[in-house]
């Protein structure tokens, strides 16, 4: 299983707006892309700064991957208009999870 995060800082008082963002367009854009598992999103905000985590499991890093090549573009068109500067992502193994089984790897 992989997870792709993404860093995003949304406009002042736009936090609704993403939420909402998320729920209505991205996850049931999400649920269209093969080897979707799951979304989560976190916000937190210091009272002058608000930053978000959008964070997707993927089955395969190749359906993250491929996820990252088309869909993620769409998905941050929907955003354009409620969030600043350049989304960061990063790519990572899932090694646990609670709420997923994941096979253990061999050991190379």
């Amino acid at each position: 299983m992989f997870a792709r995060s993404v860093y995003l800082h949304p406009k002042p008082n736009c936090v609704a707006e993403f939420t909402q963002a998320i729920d209505e367009t991205i996850i049931p854009m999400l649920r269209k892309q093969k080897g979707f598992q799951d979304e989560l999103a976190f916000v937190v905000s210091n009272g002058t700064e608000t930053e978000a985590v959008s964070m997707t499991l993927w089955d395969r890093r190749e359906d993250a991957e491929r996820y990252g090549r088309g869909g993620h573009s769409e998905a941050l068109r929907t955003l354009t208009k409620i969030i600043e500067g350049s989304p960061q992502v990063q790519t990572h193994e899932v090694t646990n999870s609670t709420f997923h089984r994941i096979a253990t790897r061999s050991a190379a």
